[in-house]
């Protein structure tokens, strides 16, 4: 039995940092019953291409294990639906604009009183307090409002944000988290309580080391490129057909990559903290002798030398990768429209009470008269009633 099973998750976020919030819940064995906006949905449902049979194939990766209700909450028939499932609710999930909610008194502070055991998250921008709370947050802007373009990026170059949308995906693993922690420590109480993240807050904690520097010297990091600002050699290097990773943890691996390489031990570089001072004498030699052979005979002799390497590889290459295979990071599902389908698996593993990948993504209101007849007893008649006045 995964360790979330039984835990019923009403989830009213859309785009990107939400729905991985609650997709990783949903892989853990929660229930997730996504609220949908009748006619439209998710946002992320228009975004491509590409889509497969008429579904995003964005919306696709961060949507499995999930049941999609339409249902316009913000009508009075609608809140009287929502306010049911409310009930039955052990977890709800929002990442509206902090103060959006609160008009139409979804927000914590009203919902609170009612259901005392409810676990409540909101991911948001900026966070629920502080002078910028009510600003709305993007994962680009907040990779720029946190610090991380300017550490990423060619050190004569301008800014970059990363290939993905870090920051929203990494305050939607922060959400989760903090949902399973005040989900434990209703084990001991007996009550919920609200589960807060900042995108901001989250870019912030990824900032580790350089933070940690920037504290320590109080001078502010730059862009670097692939360089590391505290460990050398480690960083991208070219081989003579293409680039590969290398990166020398520690004095030993030095010493090893020395020997493959066939550089002689240089008292200059004996330790990291001299690689790191003299690099720009360094980094020329290894640069130099690296060019010389192929990528592949590098990484053959340095991995078995125990010296961390790796090539710069494209998804497909990544995904060719018998090792995903063998740790069922590629799963398949049969979608609803679309059939055999290939999604990402689950990259936690539990060994006794592990997650898994068990449905699709859902399309559009899939389980709306599921959910609303199986769990609220509500009629065929019902039903036609809500459709008619586009409630559901």
């Amino acid at each position: 039995m995964p360790p979330l099973d039984g835990i019923l998750v009403l989830d009213l976020t859309r785009v990107l940092s939400g729905p991985y919030c609650t997709m990783l819940l949903a892989d853990m064995g929660a229930r997730v019953v996504k609220i949908e906006q009748p006619g439209k949905g998710d946002d992320t449902r228009a975004w491509g291409p590409p889509f497969l049979e008429g579904e995003s194939a964005y919306f696709l990766s961060i949507n499995r294990n999930k049941e999609s209700v339409t249902l316009d909450f913000k009508s009075a028939d609608g809140r009287a639906v929502l306010d049911r499932l409310l009930a039955r609710a052990d977890v709800v999930v929002e990442n509206f604009r902090p103060g959006t909610l609160a008009r139409i008194g979804l927000d914590y502070e009203t919902l609170a009183p009612r259901f005392p055991r409810l676990v409540y998250c909101s991911v948001s921008g900026f966070g629920q307090t502080g002078p910028r709370a009510k600003e709305p947050g993007y994962d680009a802007v907040m990779q720029g409002e946190g610090g991380l373009m300017s550490i990423t990026g060619a050190a004569d170059g301008p800014p970059y944000r990363l290939g993905v949308a870090i920051a929203d995906i990494v305050s939607g693993m922060f959400a989760a988290y903090g949902v399973a922690l005040a989900l434990f420590a209703r084990e001991r109480t007996g009550k919920g309580q609200r589960v807060d993240v900042a995108m901001l807050d989250a870019v912030a904690a990824l900032l580790t080391y350089q933070a940690g520097n920037f504290f320590a010297s109080g001078d502010v990091p730059t862009r670097l490129g692939n360089r590391h600002p505290s460990i050398v050699p480690y960083e991208t290097f070219a081989a003579s057909d293409g680039e590969f990773v290398l990166a020398v943890g520690n004095d030993e691996q030095w010493r090893k990559f020395c020997a493959v390489a066939e550089l002689p031990e240089d008292p200059r570089f004996a330790t990291n903290r001299q690689r790191v001072t003299a690099y720009d004498d360094l980094r020329p030699l290894v640069a130099d002798r690296l060019r010389a052979r192929p990528r592949q005979h590098w990484i053959e002799r340095l991995t078995a030398a125990g010296v961390p390497c790796g090539s710069v590889r494209n998804l497909q290459e990544l995904f060719d990768d018998p090792q995903l295979e063998a740790r069922e990071m590629i799963a398949r599902v049969e979608h609803a429209t679309i059939g055999a389908l290939r999604t990402l698996g689950v990259n936690v593993k539990l060994s006794g009470t592990p997650g898994s990948v068990r449905t699709a993504p859902p399309t559009l209101g899939q389980h709306t008269d599921a959910v609303l007849r199986g769990d609220l007893g509500l009629s065929a008649d019902d039903l036609d009633a809500l459709r008619r006045k586009r409630v559901i």
